[in-house]
């Protein structure tokens, strides 16, 4: 990855996920790390169930939208975190996304999950691209 980077950011109760990337799927990507990375460390989730997502969406901010919340709700119901994500994304602005993510079954003991992600949040969701062609994706998710 050419410097693709996740972090976290303060907002109120909630906590802001924003990732980072040359292109718009490795700022997405990023972004679904630092989703994990809210409920546990993603370097200790190991990577042996794939799951398949799809969405779309008419804008780019939209489409992250949808695709954390595909995301939170395949956590939730296959009591699963995500430890890897390739994004693809067909279509500008918006458009489909298809990803495939690798993770596996929540181990309370070894992960020591902190918080239930409820969702991703219209709160300072955006997807920008800076003047040097690099790509930023973000929102604040309800825990």
């Amino acid at each position: 990855m050419s410097g693709a980077r996740w972090e976290h950011f303060a907002h109120g109760a909630d906590i802001g996920v924003r990732g980072r990337g040359a292109t718009r799927e490795e700022a997405f990507e990023q972004c679904a790390l630092a989703l994990t990375a809210v409920i546990t460390d993603p370097a200790g989730v190991g990577r042996d169930v794939r799951v398949e997502l799809a969405v779309q969406a008419a804008q780019d901010d939209l489409l992250l939208l949808e695709f954390l919340n595909m995301l939170v709700y395949e956590m939730a119901v296959r009591r699963w975190l995500c430890a890897r994500c390739e994004v693809a994304i067909a279509g500008a602005p918006g458009g489909r996304l298809t990803a495939v993510a690798w993770g596996e079954r929540v181990d309370v003991a070894r992960h020591q999950p902190a918080v239930e992600v409820k969702g991703a949040t219209l709160t300072e969701l955006a997807v920008t691209r800076d003047a040097g062609g690099r790509w930023r994706a973000q929102c604040v998710v309800d825990v």
